[in-house]
């Protein structure tokens, strides 16, 4: 890893193309790049599109996405936007160069400290820096621009552990915050992302970067919801689920359905964690901290260290 001039340029642009998006959709635009890099990957055996375009400076959310939620803080708080929650819209729409020059600055942000993350001796390589990164840069965010402070209050004043259960003011998604939709949610769309993972190593194995796929579709899923569309947000559990494959693939007994059942128990619990982070420091809060970076990080380190007591 390197920092250099040129990918500080490349992350400016990205982050200020990022910006004009909006952070959802440049995280849509992710999903179809990571789709794309698969393709690539199975038909050429190379990942450079899937390292350099879908996780670098064009469409690595720890650019774009994050650029799009630091610059849509900034803009809530200079008032150009009625919360900094607000992901969906393009913020080219409001016509201040400001903002797109804030989105600028947070894709640099987020090129320097994922490649910062990355060096830390015995946990770079143990945990998903992308995701940790997108985490860094919105709490950034939110001590910058937002005026609820990292938890938030409660909108009827509730303190103690009541505060962190959701209601209609304070939600995330509504269909799937509940423990046991989260769960269910994750353990069989983290189970498919398993099997679609095991299945193509099995079919290409010298291209690990084929488990992505079900990330990718995750990722482009997310369309829907800039149409209102109530769908699920999957692409944390799909990933981890994903990562468990690659990580306890050929570790354990029992042969590829004990790793399919060891991707669907990743997913499911990252199904989980997700929900509670929404609730810890999203509901209440007037900026974004997304609850899928904020449980791939710590459930990726959790998978490979688990795995690593197997070899």
């Amino acid at each position: 890893m390197s920092i250099d001039l040129l990918g500080i340029f490349g992350a400016a642009a990205g982050g200020f193309l990022g910006a004009t998006f909006g952070a959802l959709i440049a995280f849509v635009f992710t999903g179809f790049a990571v789709i794309g890099g698969v393709v690539a990957l199975i038909g050429s055996g190379d990942a450079a599109f899937l390292n350099n375009i879908a996780f670098g400076s064009f469409f690595g959310p720890h650019i774009s996405f994050a650029a799009g939620v630091g610059a849509a803080a900034y803009a809530y708080r200079r008032g150009f936007l009625a919360t900094g929650r607000d992901i969906v819209t393009p913020l080219i729409s409001l016509a201040k160069p400001s903002v797109l020059l804030v989105g600028a600055a947070f894709g640099i942000f987020g090129y320097v400290v994922q490649q910062l993350i990355g060096l830390i001796p015995g946990f770079g390589a143990n945990t998903d820096t992308v995701a940790l990164t997108v985490v860094v840069s919105a709490l950034v965010a939110r001590l910058a621009f937002g005026r609820s402070g990292i938890i938030g209050k409660h909108v009827d004043g509730t303190t103690g552990w009541k505060r962190f259960t959701p209601n209609a003011q304070h939600v995330w998604l509504a269909y799937q915050q509940s423990p046991f939709m989260a769960l269910l949610l994750g353990l069989f769309v983290g189970g498919l992302s398993a099997w679609s993972s095991v299945t193509l190593l099995a079919a290409y194995p010298e291209a690990g970067g084929v488990i992505l796929l079900g990330f990718g579709i995750s990722g482009v899923s997310l369309l829907f919801l800039t149409f209102g569309i109530g769908v699920p947000a999957t692409h944390h559990i799909t990933l981890v689920s994903a990562v468990a494959v690659g990580a306890f693939a050929g570790k354990v007994g029992g042969g590829d359905v004990v790793v399919v059942l060891i991707g669907a128990v990743a997913g499911a619990l990252t199904g989980l964690v997700g929900e509670l982070f929404s609730r810890f420091w999203l509901i209440r809060g007037d900026t974004h901290i997304d609850p899928p970076a904020s449980a791939i990080w710590p459930m990726t380190l959790v998978v490979l260290l688990s795995a690593s007591l197997l070899a």
